[in-house]
């Protein structure tokens, strides 16, 4: 049984399967946490409190594919973000990349009825477009995904568990103490990305650039099998 957090501005007791924005890390899906105190702090905006809707799910007859479980790869994970958030390539060495990526990297997840995985908010997505630009390596990409312990997302993805799904209760979160821990937050990890962007040597540290021109495949032991931080 999984206990799960969903931070909305609004009580939803229900989750409805089909709504949403498609453009989230993962596709159309609703997007929760086992921590209920991030669900307070993704709960809540500048001008709004919210609440953390509680619920359960039974998931012994679910699949469920762990991006961060050990038997993926960081750029399984970019490959899944790649897909499905909208932005502009600035150059040619982001677009090539972004093409090696979905080529030899990318994974069937669509079939999945959950998924757990990094959240890449705004600020956290600049880091993986920094990646594609190969102004950052591929271990401050890693380091990079664990800054301001964002934590795991977890995104109910199939009609099947959102027929699971049991609400709980709202737990109330107010802005003003929930909303400057978001930000705090954000503000830690930027602050600490900017220290890392300068940490290592192009000597020493892999690059998008390098890993293109060395063919490296999804099998690489290269590879780090991302856990968690």
């Amino acid at each position: 049984m999984l206990t799960i957090y969903h931070g909305s501005p609004e009580i939803v007791k229900k989750p409805t399967f089909g709504l949403g924005n498609p453009n989230n890390d993962y596709g159309l899906g609703f997007y929760c946490t086992e921590n209920s105190e991030l669900a307070k702090e993704w709960a809540c905006s500048l001008e709004t409190s919210g609440y953390a809707n509680k619920y359960t799910i039974d998931t012994k007859d679910l699949k469920i594919l762990s991006l961060t479980g050990g038997e993926y790869n960081i750029l399984n994970w970019l490959s899944v973000l790649l897909e499905n958030r909208k932005f502009r390539i600035g150059g040619d060495v982001a677009r090539q990349a972004k093409a090696y990526i979905d080529d030899n990297f990318s994974i069937d997840y669509k079939k999945y009825d959950i998924i757990k995985g990094y959240r890449a908010d705004d600020s956290y997505f600049s880091f993986a477009t920094a990646f594609l630009n190969s102004t950052i390596s591929l271990s401050q990409l890693e380091s990079a995904m664990v800054l301001g312990k964002l934590g795991e997302q977890v995104t109910l993805k199939s009609e099947k568990a959102f027929e699971l799904v049991k609400f709980e209760k709202a737990i109330p979160a107010q802005q003003e103490i929930y909303y400057p821990k978001k930000l705090a937050r954000d503000t830690e990890a930027r602050g600490e990305f900017r220290k890392e962007k300068g940490r290592g040597s192009i000597d020493t540290e892999v690059y998008i650039l390098d890993i293109m021109r060395e063919r490296w495949k999804n099998d690489d032991e290269r590879l780090q099998r991302v856990i968690l931080g």
